[in-house]
Parts: structure tokens; sequence; C-alpha cells
């Protein structure tokens, strides 16, 4: 993959952004790892020959990661979110991303081992908390809050009323 979308996201790492490509490139379908460029000299928080840049695509999405050092670190104000049509699929993502040093949150969200959210979401989520009739979205969205993975017969349950 060369770099040469308009829009590309740049992810911020401390020196582990080819490890970070890697793993996404393992979990996700559609990912990959492209070139991963070398510092031609040492840098304030690296050494010449350190990855600098790692092209990578995460779901299609073409990204790059800057080992940049310790100043920045991930926040929720930024996340991936993946639909997933089944619980098979909702339990694969979020248990890679957790089982692989990651950690849970609320309402389908996590972080993986470097910080980067996640949100890993049904697709009958969606569906549930914007349906048309207000009263089942209530109750999904009811429903939903006090889960951390998403549980796909729950919301279906709630959404029947």
């Amino acid at each position: 993959m060369a770099v040469n979308a308009k829009n590309t996201i740049c992810l911020w790492y401390d020196g582990d952004a080819e490890e970070a490509a890697r793993f996404y490139a393992a979990t996700f379908p559609d990912s990959s790892v492209g070139a991963v460029h070398r510092a031609p000299a040492d840098f304030h928080s690296g050494k010449k020959g350190d990855a600098l840049l790692v092209e990578f695509v995460v779901m299609g999405i073409p990204c790059v990661g800057l080992n940049g050092g310790p100043e920045f670190t991930h926040n929720e104000a930024f996340s991936f979110m993946v639909t997933t049509a089944d619980q098979a699929e909702t339990d694969r993502y979020w248990n890679a991303i957790v089982d692989g040093g990651g950690e849970e949150s609320q309402c389908g969200w996590c972080k993986d081992k470097w910080g980067v959210s996640w949100q890993i979401t049904p697709a009958v989520l969606l569906k549930a908390v914007t349906s048309p009739d207000r009263a089942a979205a209530k109750r999904a969205f009811e429903a939903m809050m006090p889960m951390k993975k998403i549980d796909i017969a729950t919301i279906e349950a709630a959404l029947a009323g």
C-alpha cells in the first residue's frame, strides 16, 4: 500500500506502530501491513533504522502509524467503529482486542493494548436504538447501557418487549 489516499488516518504510537499494525492485519478482514519506513537518522524517541512510519489498512481504511514517542496518547475522542453481523463476530473481535492486552469499557467500547479505542457494534444494536418505534428503541438503549461487550440476544429481547 503506497500512501496515496487523499485522507489517511495517522495514529501516534510510542515505538510499537509496527506491532499494532500487524495485530490489526491479523485480526480484521480487509486489513494489511504495507511499507515500514525506517528513520534515516536518530530522532527524539528513536534511533536510525527504527520503524518511523508504518503504512497499514484496517478494514479497508488506510492508516499510518507514526512512532512519535510518549508525548501523546490515544483517547476515546477517536475510535474505530466495527459493525458486526452476529454474536460470533462480535465475540471474535472483542476478545481479540481485550485478550490481546486491551481493556473493556462500556456499551461495546474497548481499548487495545496501545490505547486505541474500538466500538464493536452489532448491526442489530444500531437498528434497535434507531428504530422508529421509540419505545422499543428506548428499551434496547437501556438494555445496552450496563453492558460492556454487546449481547445481541439481550438487545433483541429488549427490542421485542
